[in-house]
Parts: C-alpha cells; structure tokens; sequence
C-alpha cells in the first residue's frame, strides 16, 4: 500500500483520537503564566516592584543595582510554578523565534548546588550571532551578539509537555550594537511615532504626554491532517503543495465560509486558546475562512510590539498543540492552488494615555479636528512612501498572494469610503478661503456635525484594498500569513512618524506667519489631501481597469519581490530610517541583502522539490500506469481484436507520454536554470534570475504538466495525496 493510501486510512484512526479540553472560564486562567505587574507586587519589594513599573509604562531604564532584586522575584515565581530553566526570547530575521535554555541550578566555587538567577541573567545573554542573518553586519568567525531584556513586554511561562521554561522577552543586537531581529527595530519606530504624535496632539491637549501604537492582527491559516501532511513532501519541506490538480470541488460554493467548525478543528481551537489564555494572548475570534480547510483568529488589540510578541508566540503555540491533535498547520500564503491564500490582516491605529483612539472621530469640533489630523497624516505617510510599505510586506510566500484575485494587489493603495471621502472632498474644496475666526473655521466645515455620526457601519468593507480605513482603525490587509507582524509595522510607524514630524513643521511656520493655530491646521491638512488625493481608491483593487488607472496616476506596481525590496535602499529609504534612529546606512542595507537571501533561498528549496517529485514519484508512476495500459493494448492485439477495441488506450497513452516527456525535460531544464542562478555572485542579480529564470519561467508550466498527469493517471498509481483528501479529509 503507497503511502497515500497509507495516509488516508489513518485519517479515520486521527479523529477518533481527538483531544477534548474541558471548558474553562477564561478569566480564572488568563495570564496566569505571564509575570504581570499584578504578579509582580506579590514578588518584589516596593523598590524593585516600582522600578520595573516605570520601565513598563514610563520606558525607563532599570537600575542594574535593582535587577538583582527582580531576578530573584521573577525566580521565586518560576519556581512555585515548578520552572526549572531560564530563556532570552527573541525574533531573530529568520522570520522564527529563538531561544537558548539555561538552567537555574549552578554550583559554587565549594561544590554547593544551588538554584540562581541573578539580575545579569535577566538583563543580558550572549547567543550565537554568526548562526543568524546578518546580511554581512557579522562574519561566520564574529560569533558574538547579545540579548536584552524588553521590560515593555511581559516574561511568561512556557509549557511544553511536562517542562515549564521562563522565557524573557528581548530585543537581539551584534557585538557592535546593530540590529539582528524584528523587535530592537519596532521600538525605535514606535517610539519616533510616539514623539511625533505628542507634540501634533499638544495643539488640542496639552495634557497628552504619551500616544501609543496599536495592533489587532488577525491570522488566517490551514489545518490538514497529519498523515497526509507527512505524505506530502513538499508539505514537509516547504509549507506548500508545488503540485496537485485542482478537486472538483473548491470553494465555488462558498459553503464553508463562516460555517460550523468541524469537530476536529473545533477541539484543536479550544485547546490553542486555552493555551493562549494562560500566557494572556487575548484571542477574542475563530471561524471558518473562504477556503476548505482554511480558518481565522484574532485577538483583542494590545500595544503594538506586545502584540506583534503575541502573535509570534501564537504561531508558535499553534504549530505544537496542532500536533497533540495530529493535524498539521500550514501559514504559507499560497498552500493550495485555485482556492484562496492566507494573509495576517494588521488593524493598526493610536491611542493616547488620556484614553483617545486618534483614529476615532469625537464629539466636539476640536476632537474632530484631532480626528481629521490623524486621519489624513496617515493617508500622506502611505502616499508618500508606498514603496517602502511595499518592502515591508515582500516575500517568496506573499508573491504568489498578492494580485491573485483573493488578495490586495500589490499597487498600494488607500481606501477610506465613500462618508469619509466626501468629507475629504469637502475640506478640500474650501483651499484658499480666509477664515478670520478660529470657531468659524471649523463650523465652515461642518465637522462638527457631520464627523460624529460616522459609525462603524458607516465606513464600507473593501477586501481588495491593501490599506483600508474600517471605522476607527486602518487595516493593512496585504501582510502575508507567515510575516513577523514587526516589520511592517516598523515602517507604518517610522512612516506616520515622519509625516507627522514634517505636518507640525508646516503648522508652525504658517503660526509663524500670523495665522491663528486651528485655521493654520486646516490650511495643512487641505494640502495634504491635495498632495496624496491619487493614492485614494475607493473601486475593485483585483480589476485589470485599477491596475491602468494607478499606472496613469503614477502609483509603485511591482509584483515580485526581488524588485520589492529596492525601496528599502532608496536615498529616501535611507534618510527615513536614519533621520527617525531605525537603521543605519548599513543596518538597511544588511536587511535589504538578508530579504534577498531569503527569497533565494525558498525558491531554491522549491525548485529541488519540484524536480525531486517529479523524477521520484510523478514519473514513476506515469511509467508505471503506462506499463499497465501497454499490457492491456497487447493482450488485446494478441486476442486479434481489431484497432478500434483499444484506440480510448492508445489515446491515454498517447496524452500520457506528451506529458511525461514534458515533465522529464522541464525538470531538466529547471535543474541547469538553477545552476546558472546559483553561479551567480549578487545576491540581488541571483534573486532576480531565480524570480524570473526559475519561478516564473518552469513553476507553472513543469505544474500544468504534472497536474495533467494527476487527472490522467489511475487513482491507485498516484503516490501524493490529492488536493480533494488534504482539504476534505479531517
């Protein structure tokens, strides 16, 4: 018996293993593995409890003198809990996470064993840093990095079987300080923001003395069973199918959609969540996607580099409880051909420390303004560096996402409805008017009537925008399923940051100049919604008419990554990031070349599964069934049948060995178009050739071939698990 059908026997003996998590009141359990402050007063003197308070919501630095005292708390915790080890938890730029255990027992210098964590341990590790990408920042003989310790998100607890391991969340740099992760840089964006947007809230309250960044994702993803997934190479080796003939049925009739959540799945989601709650990962949402087999979640919306934690400790969770359930999860944006592809949805707005949404119209016409401030700020930032929000967002996985008529284009573009672009329309119609009253300003404008009826429902859904406003909030939609949410919002904050920072300069010198503060704000936003009007689109992003359109209004449209990915080295890209303290010149450049090495990489690893399936399973079993066919035909012959009792044969047969021969020279042909790519020395010259001489020029047409075979084949010859069991089999 092949493995297939190995695979789908076993299916049957999966789900009646299914797991059952007994219901639980979700507030009894919530964070109770994460060291919260609540916790923390239980642990720490006052000294030590208030220090790490003022580095959680004030961002100061801990005394190292006091460390000590909160290593010491944060271990009497651990070890009531039963922990044993200790973690420096980090986001290296492999796009996992990354974590080195340590134990609490040592041995000191007269042979006494004793259980230790000192503040040194909380503060600062040393892993490997040449074992990680640097982009050429570290050679392979410059091993040393560090580690330190991010106070602004919590410690927690990590459960694995019976193990429980601390696990300390940290930013991860080199010896020479540089940035080797997605969190050091994060902070830095949202920090700049944080002072751009403070001094641009000061002129409506001066009592705003911090705005904070945040984040709502919502993860879409796969679930197959385990034995298929095992059964399936390229599953294995790269998250994604590479072949399979499309099932009869896919997703046409659109009946799982927000449909009842199979049983299997169903028990598999409470046991993550309950996972999730105990390390206070606040998921609030789960339902069925567009797709078979395809499913949702999303939390509660937290500060932004919490929740970008929360989400890489998900994904991590997900991938381990999914196997007690023997299930697979796959986040790659594209598992499966002909249905839809997955993506990580970012809601992303600011909060002030007053309690105000920015992105959430008010009830009076300064709060409007406020509103109205922020809004358009943010649609200038996209306008104004769309291709470097496109970079952020550049993978080998999100290529085959973006455009495929399920997901954003890659034409960045912002959508804000038709309520809220009538406002705009009307701000915008009274450029050059001389208002003489601040009052008068604003109720000229009628914000003060129109702008707080604005309710959720009043703003329009659009699924193919990249860039939607959805109330009170924007939805960065075209981020990829397998992303660290960091780097995108990395660059939506330095970007809003350095919008901001320019909107209070224009301001001031039109103060400067006489104008009375309000009108001088209107006057600059009027210009701004002038200077980004062509970003704004309000009709089908998937249509072939937008993509004209947004040539002729001179929007970026680079659908490939390798090309993607140049914004990020711009002269503009450079004075963004270096002007906000994000990235060096070299620390940019080095992220630009591990991009690059990234998508070489993946595609490379395609491109040997490909021929490696096709030379070891397709074939054969093309050759196989062939043998059986040409048994056939000749015992017909030798029986004296005449031709026409085996012309359907020869007919199959025929069909079968033009495939075949086209399977066999294109998997050649694929294997020299991989050499010539690998002899080539620039990295950004060798992604290129492997995007354009490799991917685009065999992929689909080595898959049309393969995929024929599928449907010619005899079922019981053919070795992979077909698209109908991995979607319908549970």
């Amino acid at each position: 018996m092949s493995l297939r059908f190995t695979a789908i026997k076993e299916v049957a003996t999966n789900r009646k293993e299914t797991i059952e998590t007994p219901s639980i009141k979700v507030s009894t359990i919530f964070g109770e593995n994460v060291f919260t402050l609540t916790t923390a007063r239980e642990y720490l003197s006052d000294e030590a409890y208030k220090s790490l308070q003022a580095s959680i919501k004030g961002s100061k630095k801990i005394d190292r003198a006091v460390a000590n005292q909160i290593a010491s708390g944060i271990r009497a915790w651990a070890e009531a809990k039963n922990v044993t080890h200790f973690s420096h938890w980090f986001q290296p730029l492999t796009g996992t996470t990354a974590e080195k255990h340590d134990s609490f027992f040592t041995i000191k210098s007269d042979g006494t064993a004793i259980q230790e964590f000192e503040g040194g341990a909380l503060i600062q590790q040393e892993p490997d840093a040449s074992s990680f990408p640097s982009g050429g920042l570290r050679a392979t003989f410059e091993a040393r990095g560090y580690t330190a310790w991010d106070p602004s998100s919590p410690i927690f607890i990590m459960e694995i079987g019976a193990g429980k391991t601390l696990c300390i969340p940290t930013i991860f740099v080199s010896y020479t300080g540089e940035s080797l992760d997605y969190k050091a840089p994060l902070l830095k964006a949202s920090e700049a923001l944080n002072k751009a947007a403070v001094d641009v809230c000061n002129y409506f309250d001066k009592n705003v003395t911090k705005v904070t960044a945040t984040l709502g994702w919502e993860q879409e993803y796969f679930v197959i069973d385990e034995s298929l997934a095992n059964a399936r190479p390229d599953i294995v080796l790269a998250g994604r199918t590479v072949y399979g003939a499309s099932p009869a049925k896919g997703q046409q009739l659109e009946d799982h959609y927000f449909g009842s959540i199979p049983e299997r799945i169903y028990a598999f989601m409470r046991d993550l969540e309950t996972e999730c709650y105990k390390l206070g990962i606040p998921l609030k949402t789960r339902h069925n996607e567009v797709a078979p087999s395809q499913f949702e979640l999303a939390p509660i919306y937290e500060e932004v580099s919490v929740a970008v934690d929360h989400n890489s400790l998900l994904m991590d969770i997900m991938e381990r409880v999914s196997r007690r359930h023997k299930l697979r999860v796959l986040f790659h944006e594209k598992p499966f051909a002909g249905i839809n592809g997955s993506g990580k949805h970012n809601n992303w707005s600011m909060a002030t420390d007053t309690g105000i949404n920015l992105l959430s119209p008010g009830k009076t016409p300064k709060t409007n303004l406020m509103f109205l401030t922020f809004f358009v700020n943010t649609i200038k930032a996209v306008h104004d560096y769309a291709d470097v929000l496109r970079s952020s967002i550049a993978s080998a996985g999100n290529d085959y996402r973006l455009g495929a008529n399920e997901a954003p284009p890659a034409i960045i573009s912002v959508f804000i409805g038709e309520y809220l672009s009538n406002v705009l329309k009307e701000v915008e119609n009274r450029v050059g008017n001389k208002f003489d009253e601040q009052d008068e300003a604003i109720l000229k404008l009628d914000i003060h009537r129109s702008i707080p009826e604005l309710l959720l429902d009043n703003t329009d859904r659009n699924r193919t925008s990249p860039f939607a406003f959805t109330g009170n909030k924007f939805e960065f939609r075209a981020v990829g399923s397998t992303a660290n949410c960091g780097s995108p919002m990395t660059v939506l904050n330095v970007i809003m940051a350095e919008t901001l920072k320019q909107f209070k300069t224009d301001v001031d010198t039109l103060i400067a100049k006489g104008e009375k503060k309000e009108i001088a704000i209107i006057q600059t936003i009027q210009k701004y919604i002038v200077d980004s009007k062509k970003v704004l689109f309000e009709g089908d992003g998937y249509s072939e008419a937008w993509h004209k359109e947004a040539e002729k209004r001179g929007l970026p449209n680079i659908p490939t990554t390798p090309l993607a990915l140049d914004a990020m080295i711009t002269e503009k890209a450079k004075k963004l990031f270096e002007n906000n303290n994000i990235y060096s010149h070299a620390e940019l450049e080095a992220r630009h070349e591990i991009e690059l090495e990234k998508y070489i990489k993946k595609v490379q690893i395609e491109a040997r599964i490909m021929c490696d399936l096709a030379l070891n399973h397709i074939i054969p079993a093309a050759v196989k069934y062939q043998n059986e066919i040409l048994t056939n035909i000749n015992g017909l012959k030798a029986s004296g049948l005449p031709e026409t009792a085996y012309k359907i044969q020869l007919e199959i047969l025929t069909k079968i060995s033009k495939h075949l021969q086209e399977v066999y020279n294109k998997t050649h042909a694929l294997v020299e178009a991989r050499k010539i790519a690998n002899a080539i020395d620039n990295t950004r010259t060798k992604a290129i050739a492997y995007c354009t001489q490799v991917k685009e020029t065999f992929f689909d047409d080595l898959r049309y071939h393969v995929d024929k075979l599928e449907a010619l084949i005899g079922d019981e010859y053919w070795s992979l698990p077909k698209y109908r069991e991995m979607l319908f089999l549970r």
